[in-house]
């Protein structure tokens, strides 16, 4: 039996064993070891990769999974995909090789199929995970050890590929208490994601920046692309002193915007796209359609530019089932990922 069905069979054990009402010790006991099971393989695969690296002077990174192409909403969670160094993927349901399909380079000529410089040190199995019955508290903490652990493996740093954006509140804390201190947030989206509470669920996908916030993780917070934002979310915003720049006024930010310098008297700087930010003519594979959005080129000269040491990212919210039947989303997704490691990447 395949990993993967082994898995499926074990989790679905352990829902049956609830059901007939075992002891809440032995579900727990059967819960810690699927997630001590999930950060053991990551912790080596980790480890295997740093060695390969060193055997091929690399740095590392890896690719999309099935998984990603889920339709993710508040009620459920991501697969996660732990991403290191250097890095780009595949496609959630395209395969491997849709990245370099047609380009295995970056714009400013950083080669991405080069076996130095690509490495997957694999991905956590959230929803499984939270099939289990485990709370989620606890699965943030899953999230957060998991990038913890990748960290651990000098020089690999973590892009991190979703789902939805309920992860960069796990992923930012793990990266802001691995690297002693806070980080400067560049946040491109067409939402603020700062409720205090969505839905009832304060680890919503709406609500990950004001736990960001709450927990001291960023000093300065960027929030670029807004156009669908509440009162609630510029009253967040001015509550946590977040820098938002709204698409109405984006003509007159643009030069400021393409200029940013980031990271200074901080660990770095950490870059989270939800792939919404841009207009839905440019990627309309999303979940949460917002017209009016940022051009793919306007999302390139802001990476671009950039000026700071990217410590880690994040993409995040594509939904294939959205996506056009050629599969532009995900070719617009793949380069956002490709140009974002040639950022990360040293």
């Amino acid at each position: 039996m395949g990993g993967a069905a082994a898995g499926t069979k074990w989790f679905q054990h352990l829902q049956r064993l609830s059901a007939s009402k075992v002891s809440a010790e032995a579900v727990e006991r059967g819960q810690n070891r699927v997630i001590d099971a999930s950060l053991t393989l990551i912790r080596e695969r980790a480890k295997l990769k740093v060695l390969l690296s060193l055997i091929r002077r690399a740095a590392a990174f890896p690719r999309w999974r099935e998984s990603f192409s889920m339709s993710i909403r508040s009620s459920s969670w991501p697969q996660l995909i732990l991403l290191t160094r250097s890095c780009i993927c595949s496609t959630p349901h395209k395969g491997g090789h849709l990245v370099w399909k047609h380009n295995s380079s970056t714009e400013e000529g950083k080669e991405l199929n080069d076996p130095r410089v690509l490495t997957d040190v694999g991905d956590v199995p959230i929803q499984e995970i939270r099939d289990c019955g485990v709370e989620d508290d606890r699965l943030m903490r899953v999230i957060s050890e998991s990038v913890k652990t990748v960290m651990e493996e000098d020089p690999l740093r973590p892009l991190i590929l979703g789902g939805d954006h309920s992860i960069s509140y796990p992923v930012v804390r793990a990266v802001s208490e691995k690297l002693g201190g806070p980080v400067d947030i560049l946040h491109l989206d067409a939402h603020p994601d700062i409720y205090d509470c969505f839905e009832g669920n304060v680890y919503s996908h709406a609500s990950s920046f004001a736990r960001i916030m709450e927990g001291g993780y960023a000093r300065r917070l960027l929030q670029v692309g807004l156009r669908s934002i509440t009162k609630e979310g510029r009253e967040q915003g001015k509550r946590f002193g977040v820098e938002q720049y709204e698409m109405r006024t984006f003509s007159k930010d643009r030069e400021k915007l393409e200029n940013l310098k980031l990271g200074e008297g901080v660990k770095g700087v950490y870059v989270s796209v939800d792939v919404d930010c841009l207009d839905p003519a440019f990627a309309p594979g999303v979940s949460h359609i917002e017209p009016g959005g940022l051009s793919f080129r306007d999302v390139l000269n802001i990476l671009q530019n950039l000026q700071g040491d990217v410590v880690a990212a994040d993409v995040v919210e594509f939904n294939p089932q959205r996506d056009t039947v050629d599969g532009m989303t995900a070719m617009v997704a793949a380069k956002l990922v490709r140009e974002l490691t040639a950022k990360i990447s040293k």
